[in-house]
C-alpha cells in the first residue's frame, strides 16, 4: 500500500513539475517580442483571481485599458487620482512586466476642463501650453524610471493623412503634437516614446505618420516607435497592407509596437444593408450568441496565426505585440460597433481557456 502511494505521489511530482515548465507563450516569444495585454480595474484590483492565472502566466508586459488616461487621472484641474494607475504600476513591477502608459494626449476620454475656460469657451494656445506640460510633467514625473515607455498622442490623424480636427489641433495646430513629446522627454529623459493610432495600413495616414517621424527626429526630439492598433477583422485588412506599414514606420527609422490587437469574428456594420429592417439587422450582426461555429471558429484561428506568424517574421523590428485584453468576456468588441454583440476577438476563450492558435504559435515561436 505504501508503495502504491508512494508512485502516485512520484506521477503526481513528476506531472507538476512538467506543468510548471510547459511553453507559455512570453517563455517562447522571450527573444523576439514582448507579448502584452490590456488590463481593466477588475484586473487591477485582483478581483478576477483566473484572468490574473492568465496574465502573469502567459503575458510580459502590460498596458491599462482606461486608468491612465486623463478623465481619470485628472478629473478636475490639479486634482489628480493615482491609486488605480500606483496599482497598475506595482502589478506590472511585482510579475517583472514590461509597463506601458497610455495615453498623455488624446481627444476622447478627455476632462471638459482641460480645453476650457470658466465660460466654457477654448482657452488661449499659452493656457493649453501651460495645461498640456502640467499634466504630462506630473504624470511621467510619478513613474519616472517604472514606466519603460509611454503613448504620447493617441490618434491624431485621419485616415486621408490629414490632421483630425480636434480642439487641439484647432487650438495650438499641429504644434500640439511635438510639444506633447517635448514635455514627456522633459520629465523622463529614460523613458520611451510612441505615437499610437488606428487603420495604420491606409496609406494616406501612413505616410502621415511617417512625415511626422521624420518631423520629429529632425527637431531633436525622441520618438522611439511606432504603435500600431490591430483592431482588425476577418477580412481587413489584407496582411499585405498591414505588412506595408510595418516596412515603411522601420523605413522611417523607428521601431513598432502592434498595439490593442484583437480580431472580430463578426460581420462589419460599416457594409451592412437595409437598417430598416431592425430585427434582421440585429441578427444578422450578431449572429453566434451560442459560440462560433466549427468552421468560422477555424477560419478565426487560422488568420490570427497569419498575423501572428507575420509579427514572427518581423521580430527585427517590432518590440512589442498586445492585446486589447484578456478574455472574450470582457472584450469591448462585444459592444462595438453594436451594442450587445457578442465577440470572440481575443486569444483565451469566455472560460479564459486558450484558444487553438495559442498552441499552434507556442509551437511555431520555439
Amino acid at each position: 500500500m505504501r508503495t502504491a502511494l508512494f508512485s502516485f505521489l512520484v506521477l503526481l511530482g513528476s506531472c507538476a513539475t512538467h506543468e510548471s515548465h510547459e511553453a507559455t507563450l512570453k517563455s517562447v516569444l522571450a527573444d523576439k517580442f514582448h507579448i502584452g495585454t490590456a488590463l481593466n480595474s477588475w484586473h487591477i484590483a485582483g478581483r478576477d483571481s483566473m484572468a490574473h492565472e492568465v496574465i502573469t502566466r502567459h503575458f510580459d508586459a502590460i498596458v491599462a485599458e482606461n486608468c491612465m488616461k486623463s478623465m481619470y487621472l485628472q478629473p478636475r484641474e490639479g486634482e489628480f487620482r493615482f491609486r488605480e494607475a500606483d496599482a497598475f504600476v506595482r502589478f506590472g513591477e511585482e510579475h517583472h512586466m514590461h509597463v506601458t502608459g497610455h495615453c498623455l494626449i488624446w481627444h476622447s476620454q478627455l476632462p471638459h476642463w482641460f480645453l476650457t475656460d470658466d465660460e466654457g469657451n477654448d482657452v488661449s494656445p499659452e493656457v493649453l501650453r501651460q495645461r498640456m506640460k502640467s499634466h504630462i510633467s506630473t504624470v511621467v514625473g510619478r513613474y519616472k524610471g517604472r514606466i519603460k515607455g509611454w503613448d504620447v498622442v493617441n490618434e491624431a490623424i485621419m485616415e486621408d493623412g490629414s490632421y483630425r480636427r480636434s480642439k487641439f489641433y484647432e487650438i495650438l495646430g499641429e504644434e500640439f503634437i511635438p510639444l506633447a513629446f517635448q514635455y514627456a522627454h522633459e520629465a523622463d529623459p529614460d523613458a520611451e516614446l510612441y505615437y499610437n493610432d488606428y487603420n495604420m495600413y491606409f496609406p494616406g495616414k501612413r505616410e502621415a505618420v511617417c512625415r511626422l517621424v521624420g518631423e520629429l527626429k529632425a527637431r531633436g526630439l525622441r520618438i522611439d516607435a511606432v504603435g500600431m492598433q490591430g483592431h482588425v477583422d476577418m477580412r481587413h485588412p489584407s496582411l499585405e497592407e498591414f505588412e506595408a506599414s510595418i516596412n515603411a514606420f522601420t523605413d522611417a527609422g523607428v521601431k513598432v509596437m502592434i498595439t490593442e490587437f484583437d480580431m472580430s469574428a463578426l460581420p462589419s456594420p460599416w457594409q451592412s444593408a437595409n437598417l430598416s429592417d431592425t430585427l434582421s439587422y440585429e441578427q444578422r450582426m450578431n449572429p453566434y450568441t451560442d459560440g462560433l461555429p466549427e468552421a468560422v471558429d477555424a477560419e478565426w484561428n487560422e488568420r490570427m496565426m497569419q498575423y501572428f506568424q507575420l509579427f514572427l517574421a518581423h521580430a527585427d523590428d517590432i518590440t512589442r505585440v498586445t492585446l486589447w485584453g484578456v478574455t472574450d468576456a470582457t472584450s469591448w468588441k462585444n459592444d462595438f460597433p453594436v451594442r450587445g454583440r457578442t465577440d470572440y476577438p481575443l486569444l483565451f476563450d469566455r472560460h479564459y481557456q486558450p484558444k487553438a492558435v495559442v498552441q499552434q504559435l507556442i509551437n511555431t515561436a520555439r
